[in-house]
């Protein structure tokens, strides 16, 4: 390990940043996972546009109005499966450190345990981040094919949008990133972490309003939805991107705008950020050697 920046005397960062250098070297090793990670949101992207591009022209016109191209109705999607994936997968890697007897030395450190989970949360941040870039460079590029150059606005709400998309992303991934690796730790097997994690996310998808307008799904969908985390994260992204209140599981009209839409879907996420991340610090806290042999 390196040492840490000059400056940083709180034993609470120091021990961030090891665990940030240790993930991200480890992620850097596996050419595997970085080529999958960078390769899979262009697949998502490029197949449920050709699929789904041809067919949603009404629905799209009859519940948003106007002329919405599929593509960037489907960007926000794409945004949130990409982090919805990256975190699922910070699970297996603490399954790998369990099974390799490297979470056992963690647990017997001085490192603080929120730092562990804080460390390791960091560094799937900074996967997203480049994911969610590639996203949002290819949906540019397949809309300006899609319309021969005439892409007018992207990003309707602008850099600021651009900004709050990652933001937005982020908050998304903390969540279901505790999750994952509560799975880990209840589990401790692979296998199981890489089921349950993949048992979770479709159906989460699939019963939101990632790939097509709430309004035209089935009424059990549309009541799923509003307990499900998916539709709030993509709401709000496609809400910047489309520069619209979006929000159609909640009927809020305090803020203005796109504001109805950001604010409660923020809320939503954050909420679930502080509960799950505290329950998985609370977990690694409770956790013990004898726990992981």
């Amino acid at each position: 390990m390196s040492t840490p920046p000059a400056g940083t005397r709180n034993r609470f960062v120091v021990d961030c940043w090891i665990n940030l250098e240790r993930w991200l070297r480890k992620t850097v090793r596996n050419p595997f996972v970085v080529v999958s990670s960078l390769l899979n949101p262009i697949i998502f992207l490029w197949l449920f546009t050709a699929v789904f591009g041809s067919v949603t022209g009404d629905a799209l016109t009859s519940t948003l109005g106007g002329n919405v191209n599929y593509i960037t109705y489907l960007v926000p999607a794409i945004v949130i499966q990409t982090a919805l994936i990256a975190a699922s997968s910070s699970g297996i890697g603490l399954v790998d450190d369990i099974e390799s007897g490297m979470f056992e030395k963690v647990l017997v450190s001085p490192m603080r345990r929120s730092a562990v989970f804080l460390g390791k949360a960091l560094s799937e941040v900074l996967r997203i981040v480049v994911q969610v870039t590639i996203v949002l460079g290819l949906g540019y590029v397949l809309l300006w094919a899609d319309t021969g150059g005439a892409v007018g606005t992207y990003v309707a709400t602008g850099w600021l949008g651009v900004v709050g998309i990652f933001f937005i992303s982020i908050c998304f991934a903390v969540w279901f990133t505790a999750l994952s690796n509560l799975m880990a730790l209840w589990t401790r097997d692979q296998e199981s972490t890489i089921i349950g994690a993949n048992l979770v996310q479709l159906p989460l998808l699939f019963v939101s309003s990632a790939f097509l307008p709430l309004a035209v799904l089935p009424g059990w969908i549309q009541t799923v939805a509003r307990f499900n985390p998916v539709t709030y994260g993509v709401d709000a992204v496609r809400a910047l991107m489309l520069g619209q209140d979006l929000l159609t599981v909640l009927s809020i009209n305090w803020f203005g705008g796109v504001w109805n839409t950001l604010v409660p879907a923020l809320g939503v996420l954050i909420g679930l950020d502080l509960v799950l991340g505290g329950i998985a610090v609370w977990s690694l806290n409770r956790a013990t050697s004898a726990d992981v042999e």
